[in-house]
């Protein structure tokens, strides 16, 4: 094994399709997503009021090649899907055969309800899936670290989500790319942000769960190949901490921890180049209205990205922060490098010394996230 203790950044689970109907208001319990049998694509959450549906077969699709789940995805039923999916009780021997010792957990169907365009519904769907998501956690409470999801329909609204989110022992918050109110960049957010380092929450940006990079993009580019929405998707976190950057976010909170997930970091230090010569068209020294840094100087402080098998993040660690660099094997989405986590990182990760190994494949996702792992 290359590294024995490592955990994932960025790991999943698929709902169940208890999940939402069983924990939601019963308001919305008749239209709670659900999942429904679509000729010929098997199994799939469909969500009220989004044409698109979620096949299970996409969540569910780690170890699998490419022809398996092309096959996978014309008959997948959710008793197809491998068990630690969703139940706690089988996900712990799935992390050991990987060499993972534990996960930060995002969501899966949740990710397409971030872009979902009725925010009280939203709202609704996300404190089931909390509700469901603090059980599943309390199954190996040393082992799975949740987030909680925020629909922030209104500033007030979502420091009422920070807090209870606090309260369910998840550690951060697991956001949609566009918020109801405003855009994160407007000054009332100041309170939120407050209330995030207050509370010791990390704010969580994942691909896939904002308007301008959604499920539909990624796979109807308005231009080209379908891959070429797959190149699109990580704009949407890009846009998400460029325009927090330079607003002034960090300067004001500077205790303020920004994730982007799943949109990989080898193109880190160029960004920061360019952002860093953007300023300098605009300011003398650098230094816009606003800031007393430079811009680069506050992703460096204040932003963590997690990637899989991005071999150039490791390649370029050293133009950039490598405290920033966090390590996830995506788990169990069809991107995901597991099984095979320990034989990538063995080649991927060769030129790193010891103290890097640890850092970016444990101590520094234990940090950002607080989490009570102790030394491995």
């Amino acid at each position: 094994m290359f590294f024995e203790g490592a955990i994932s950044a960025d790991s999943h689970i698929l709902e169940p399709p208890n999940c939402y109907s069983d924990f939601i208001d019963p308001k919305y319990r008749d239209i709670a997503p659900r999942v429904e049998r679509i000729d010929g694509r098997g199994d799939a959450f469909v969500i009220e009021g989004m044409r698109g549906k979620v096949p299970i077969a996409l969540i569910d699709g780690a170890g699998k090649s490419v022809k398996e789940i092309q096959r996978f995805a014309k008959t997948a039923t959710f008793e197809d899907c491998r068990l630690s999916s969703w139940d706690p009780r089988y996900r712990v021997a799935d992390q050991d055969r990987d060499g993972i010792a534990a996960e930060v957990l995002y969501a899966s169907v949740g990710m397409a309800l971030c872009t979902h365009p009725e925010a009280d519904y939203k709202d609704a769907c996300m404190r089931a899936y909390n509700r469901w998501l603090e059980g599943f956690c309390a199954g190996a409470p040393e082992r799975l670290f949740g987030l909680g999801m925020c629909a922030v329909k209104s500033v007030d609204s979502a420091i009422e989500d920070f807090r209870r989110i606090k309260e369910q022992g998840f550690v951060g918050v697991m956001m949609p790319g566009n918020p109801a109110y405003e855009d994160y960049d407007h000054p009332d957010y100041d309170a939120l942000w407050e209330c995030a380092v207050d509370l010791g929450l990390p704010i969580c940006f994942h691909i896939l769960t904002a308007k301008e990079g959604d499920m539909k993009s990624a796979f109807k580019p308005t231009r080209g190949h379908r891959i070429n929405g797959f190149m699109q998707i990580i704009r949407a976190v890009q846009d998400v901490m460029g325009m927090m950057v330079l607003a002034g976010v960090f300067e004001r909170h500077p205790g303020l921890k920004l994730v982007c997930a799943e949109g990989d970091a080898g193109w880190m230090p160029h960004y920061m180049y360019r952002m860093d010569h953007a300023a300098f068209n605009n300011a003398e020294d650098g230094i816009i209205d606003g800031l007393s840094k430079l811009p680069s100087d506050y992703i460096k402080s204040n932003v963590w990205m997690t990637f899989q098998d991005d071999w150039v993040a490791f390649k370029t660690r050293d133009l950039m922060n490598s405290s920033q660099l966090l390590w996830a094997n995506d788990f169990p989405h069809t991107d995901s490098t597991w099984p095979k986590s320990q034989e990538l990182l063995a080649e991927h990760a060769s030129s790193l010394s010891p103290d890097e190994t640890r850092a970016i494949l444990r101590d520094n996702v234990a940090g950002v996230f607080s989490l009570p792992v102790g030394n491995a």
